[in-house]
């Protein structure tokens, strides 16, 4: 494969995988009527590391001092991103969120330049940042009255977004130790699942014995969202649903075991930073997805704010 080929296949990985975690906010808003946060994430990894065993079962040998890496990435880019990002959605508007944690890049690239000493902060790489952030405010706002600040919640997506710059270096550093690709992210999940197992015990002693998940909408939201049920009666007809089986086996399997290996392998072959731009899309993708499956309204200041955050994503790749 010639270096244009490889460079299209990197970009068509990272493509798909901002496609896939574009539709990921439908399934979550889904599940969020009978699990917690928590319990998403945790049955969303098992079932992501399960995948990644039957997609690619081979095992791969890694360097003990490597283990340290991995259990980072895993607490920064899985645990600490994920659940920031969904408990922040209790405090704040999903508009606030989804433009907060899209500024991602930014972070990568400060990190990244401290860190690694790779100089990414160019005229252009701030430029276009400035006009995507832009247009992914208009996305996300699309035709409502009002954008409210709450700290609470706002902060919180602003260090899932920290939290992802870290992880990204983190894989930029492992990318150079030439494993496969599936194999680092099982690996990464497995210390996931491990470093979740403790806050699963703990969200079950938060947990109220005598309400289901669904009803505990009176509960404070960041302890809701830790929230982890144990009860037969209740995970039985939790998981008699099929649609929630069919959400978090997508979740997990395609939309966090196969996607974390592309994006992986992507941010390898065209480079942490320029790939880390295309998550300006997450938002967009969303908006497209949930009007052809929700059919909600995109309002012209929606579709505005697509053609924008594509603009700026061009100027930003200059």
């Amino acid at each position: 494969m010639n270096e244009n080929s490889r460079k299209l296949w990197g970009i068509f990985l990272a493509a798909f995988s901002i496609f896939i975690w574009g539709i990921t906010f439908v399934c979550t808003k889904y599940l969020l009527n009978d699990f917690s946060s928590l319990e998403i994430l945790f049955y969303r990894f098992i079932a992501a590391y399960i995948g990644l065993w039957i997609l690619h079962p081979k095992f791969e040998k890694i360097a003990a001092r490597d283990n340290i890496l991995f259990a980072l990435a895993a607490l920064s880019g899985v645990v600490l991103y994920q659940l920031t990002e969904n408990i922040a959605i209790h405090f704040t508007n999903a508009s606030n969120v989804s433009v907060i944690v899209s500024i991602c890049p930014l972070f990568t690239a400060v990190i990244s330049q401290i860190f690694l000493k790779e100089k990414h902060l160019s005229f252009w790489f701030i430029t276009g940042f400035i006009i995507s952030i832009l247009g992914v405010g208009l996305v996300c706002f699309n035709g409502n009255s009002a954008l409210e600040f709450n700290p609470k919640g706002d902060v919180l997506a602003l260090l899932s977004g920290i939290c992802w710059g870290f992880y990204s270096m983190l894989v930029s550093i492992l990318n150079r130790r030439k494993y496969s690709r599936f194999c680092s992210t099982r690996r990464i999940f497995f210390f996931a699942v491990l470093i979740m197992i403790p806050l699963s015990l703990f969200g079950w002693g938060l947990t109220p014995r005598s309400e289901p998940a669904a009803s505990a909408v009176s509960a404070d939201g960041f302890v809701q969202s830790l929230y982890f049920y144990i009860d037969s009666a209740l995970n039985a007809a939790r998981f008699a649903k099929p649609l929630n089986w069919i959400n978090l086996l997508f979740l997990g399997v395609l939309a966090s075991g196969v996607c974390f290996a592309t994006w992986n392998k992507a941010c390898e072959i065209v480079g942490t930073v320029k790939v880390s731009c295309a998550i300006y899309l997450i938002p967009v993708v969303t908006v497209i997805f949930a009007f052809f499956a929700l059919g909600e309204k995109i309002t012209p200041m929606g579709a505005l704010g697509t053609a924008i955050t594509i603009i700026g994503l061009f100027i930003s790749e200059k």
